[in-house]
Parts: structure tokens; sequence; C-alpha cells
């Protein structure tokens, strides 16, 4: 893994799992770290923990359930006019059983994931651009090849289930950096744009799900399989933050790369690049994703150089 230095790294969904672990090896390699999480316990507890170990690092309360929340938050971040090296899309959810919604009404998963994430990118646009290298890091999942993007049910209004909320949002957060990267592109920024994902790997974001009083069949079925998969497939959250770590670092990442374990099914194994599923790479799809996104967050990107 490259040395880094002086690097501003913003981490979401960093209290826990392979965020926790991607703060850790990146403060460990030099960079500052900004633990954003709305888990500001297990925030603060990471920071402390990367202090005690001679890095550099901060807490930031973020709430991507929350428009709002999500806009002072960057408030905060731009108001330092400092540049923001690399910003990682980590934060995620197994969404439940039953249909739930954010503060602003859209389903809990792709709220989260998706259009928190695309609304948290496009207004941190100022600080990522005063960086000499930028870089945008989405995490996605290999479950994203078993993913939707249904224009006609998009928030999953019609047909919810907790599988196919899941599925279909990381297959959005894959083709959203893609889209950003063919932008970025096409504007002349110098902003590159990778996703990445971690395997199978062994977190606490499962959590929710075994609270769950699971009565349908297929809702033990998919609590079953989620667990046994692991147990005979699952890499430590350490291994798996790996390929975040090196969509995040390396100097043979390309934009517009995907990123993730090289071994058997993409399970597991050494970080490097790797292939999407075909369904991610339907350009028409990504821009009529980018453009209800706009729609959905107001949020528009300004990717031109300054």
């Amino acid at each position: 893994m490259s040395k880094t230095t002086n690097r501003r790294v913003m981490i979401t969904g960093a209290a826990s799992g392979i965020g926790l672990e991607a703060a850790l090896q990146l403060a460990a390699q030099g960079d500052y770290v900004i633990v954003a999480d709305r888990n500001e316990a297990g925030g603060n507890a990471v920071v402390e923990r990367i202090i005690a170990a001679g890095g550099s690092a901060e807490f930031r309360a973020l709430d991507l359930a929350d428009q709002q929340r999500i806009r002072a938050f960057v408030d905060r971040e731009l108001s330092e006019a400092k540049p923001l090296d690399v910003l990682i899309n980590n934060a995620g959810l197994l969404p439940p059983m039953e249909r739930a919604t954010t503060s602003d009404g859209f389903e809990l998963m792709f709220g989260i994931c998706h259009l928190g994430h695309f609304a948290l990118t496009g207004q941190l646009l100022p600080a990522l651009l005063r960086s000499a290298n930028p870089r945008v890091v989405n995490v996605s999942s290999m479950s994203h090849s078993g993913g939707e993007i249904d224009f006609d049910d998009l928030q999953f209004e019609q047909n919810y289930a907790s599988s196919r909320a899941y599925a279909g949002t990381k297959l959005a957060c894959l083709m959203f950096a893609l889209e950003l990267n063919r932008r970025a592109l096409a504007a002349g920024s110098k902003l590159i744009s990778v996703s990445a994902h971690p395997g199978v790997a062994t977190t606490p974001i499962a959590s929710g799900w075994k609270q769950e009083n699971r009565r349908k069949l297929m809702d033990r079925f998919e609590l079953f399989a989620y667990n046994t998969f692991n147990r005979w497939f699952g890499q430590t959250a350490a291994e798996g933050a790996l390929p975040l770590v090196y969509a995040a670092c390396e100097a043979d990442v390309e934009g517009g790369g995907y990123y993730g374990p090289t071994g058997f099914k993409q399970m597991s194994g050494k970080a490097g690049r790797v292939a999407p599923a075909p369904r991610a790479l339907d350009e028409a799809i990504a821009a009529q994703l980018w453009e209800e996104s706009e729609r959905l967050t107001g949020v528009n990107y300004e990717l031109r150089p300054g």
C-alpha cells in the first residue's frame, strides 16, 4: 500500500464496520481523517483510537437521512476553505423488512446510500476541487449485479423487499460513480470518481436484521442466507476495507474503475480492479438516474475547473 501524507480524507459511516477500518488504515498512512457519522459516541471512539496511535482525525456528525442536515454539514466544511482530497461515500445499512423512509420521504436505503451521498458529493465539490488530485470513492456491493433501476418504481413503493432495495441501491451507487467520472471528464475536471466493494465482510451492518421479528418465510431465508454466507466466505472488516483504501490511495487507480477483492467471485483476496456487472455500464440509464437524483435532491453539480 502506498504511503500517503497530509491528505484530508472524509469517510461517511466511519463509526463502525469497514468505514471504521478504512479510517484506521488511512490514518496509519498519514492521512488526516474526517470521521463522518450519525453515531457520535462511536465516531469519537474511532477518533480517539486514531489519535492514540499517533494519527490525526476529527469527528463530525452527519445524518444522510436528512437533506437539510447534509447542507448544514457541507456549509461547515466549505467555511474552512480547505481542500478535501478524498471523499469515501461508505455509509450504508441493510434495509428493514417493512419499507421505511427518511425525513425527506425517500425510501430509507435509497435515500441514505444513494440520494444522501449524491447530495453530499455535489455540494462538497468546491472543497474537492481545491485539491490538486481530488478523488471520490463510492462503496457498492457484489449484490449490485442483482439490482434494478426501475424508474416506474425507483424507491420501491410498489414492490418492496429489503433485498430488492439493497441490491437496487447498490447498483445506483455504482452507476453514480461511473456517471460522475464521465461528467468530470467531459467538463475537463481534475476530479476522478471510482467505486469499490468489500467482497464478503463480517460487520455490524446486519444487527438491525437480527433484531427484527421475521415471520415471513422469505424474510427468514434472507437472514439465514446472509448469516451462512458470512460464516463460510466472510472476511474480517479490516480485510473488507482494503479495496476502499486501495481505491482511495493507489496511483494506478483510474477514473471510472471498480475495485474489490480479486479472489474467487470477488468474495475475498487481494484488492485490485474488478469487473462490474454489465447492467452497471448502461450509460443511458445512468444519465437518467443522474437527472432524477438532481430533481429529488435539488443538487446540481458544477464540475468545471475553477
